[in-house]
């Protein structure tokens, strides 16, 4: 009977996990040109890109590998244990906002273009002198007949004034005083007015605007006409171009041969001049209305008011007031005293520069 006794069983042991001693590469795929590669998940410092079995310690059990570990790049390492940096043609993680213009834009590349640095830094040099060269020559030249302050001023124009102006060269009989104003600045000096503080200041916002009109209603006359041509902008602007010069030139040598001297500034002539492209308007858009009477009747008029402006403005200019004296003028603390010889002879240039404004205004009506 004690044969047959039962004996209790011996305690279940679970097994060890161990993996397979060798884990043999698999063929090489399409999707996986250079195979598997299997990447420890916790490399040590002396790993390399061995296989895995090289080294292999019998009853060690080596740490997972997972099969889809290679598609997670890892970084190569120095065989001392150093970072290598990356490639040129790859910029670092810290870089991505350069390499992506998000960052300050690189200098350019002239070694791309076959020049050396030397070379580059020689023409960059040479540009700036050359720049800095032109900008002094402009400024020699022209800064003194077209100063920035000046070209400042006779912009200085408010919607009053523009208003008031036009009102002033179509109906100038009905104004009155002429005079211009003077304002004394923080040095003490005496300058003019700007134009917006005073109506019988000259400015360049008409005249510029007018001659624009003028070679836009050229356009369109000859439009109306079935007879438009592009090469019509450029003519109506040389032909604005060349009468507005030929006033000017005929102004200052009459006041050079006359002795006029502590004359206006040359944009104040300029914008005299200018100011009869506003009675040139007129005509053209009566000339729209196909009457030739009423286009005869609007030119006498224009005229007529362009060259009684013209007298009245350009007396400060023949006949300066030798009372004020303004920082502008070249003497300005000089009197000069005008005998009447002197002074008919300017009355009459003045009176002829009125006359020829017939002449110009013919001109540029003729279209």
């Amino acid at each position: 009977m004690s044969q047959f006794q039962s004996q209790s069983p011996p305690p279940l042991r679970h097994p060890v996990p161990t993996h397979p001693a060798y884990i043999p590469e698999p063929p090489s795929t399409p999707v996986s040109p250079q195979g598997y590669q299997r990447y420890s998940s916790s490399p040590g410092p002396q790993q390399q890109s061995a296989p895995a079995m090289q080294g292999y310690v019998p009853g060690h059990v080596p740490a997972y590998t997972s099969p889809f570990a290679h598609n997670q790049p890892q970084p190569s390492q120095h065989p001392q244990g150093g970072y290598h940096p990356p490639s040129q043609g790859v910029p670092p993680s810290g870089n991505m906002a350069a390499a992506n213009g998000a960052g300050n834009i690189p200098p350019p590349d002239f070694g791309a273009w076959g020049i050396d640095g030397a070379t580059a830094q020689l023409g960059m040099q040479l540009g700036h002198s050359a720049v800095a060269a032109g900008q002094e020559y402009m400024q020699r030249n022209f800064g003194t007949l077209f100063p920035s302050t000046n070209l400042k001023h006779h912009f200085n124009v408010s919607n009053s004034y523009v208003m008031l102006k036009l009102k002033l060269i179509l109906f100038p009989w009905m104004h009155k005083p002429w005079v211009r104003k003077v304002r004394r600045t923080e040095n003490g000096q005496s300058e003019w007015q700007p134009p917006r503080e005073d109506i019988n200041s000259p400015d360049l916002y008409i005249p510029v605007m007018a001659i624009v009109t003028y070679i836009l209603l050229t356009a369109i006359h000859k439009g109306l006409e079935k007879n438009f041509n592009p090469k019509i902008l450029g003519e109506s602007a040389s032909r604005a171009i060349a009468v507005v010069v030929l006033d000017f030139i005929f102004v200052q040598l009459g006041c050079y041969f006359l002795n006029i001297q502590g004359s206006s500034q040359v944009v104040d002539l300029i914008a005299y001049g200018g100011y009869k492209f506003v009675g040139v308007i007129a005509t053209i858009l009566a000339g729209f209305l196909k009457s030739g009477p009423l286009w005869t009747l609007v030119f006498i008029y224009s005229f007529l008011a362009n060259a009684f402006f013209l007298l009245r403005s350009l007396r400060s200019v023949v006949l300066p007031d030798p009372s004020i004296s303004i920082s502008t003028n070249p003497n300005p603390t000089t009197t000069v005293t005008v005998n009447p010889a002197q002074r008919r002879r300017r009355i009459t240039f003045l009176f002829f520069e009125a006359v020829l404004q017939i002449l110009y205004m013919a001109i540029l009506v003729r279209i």
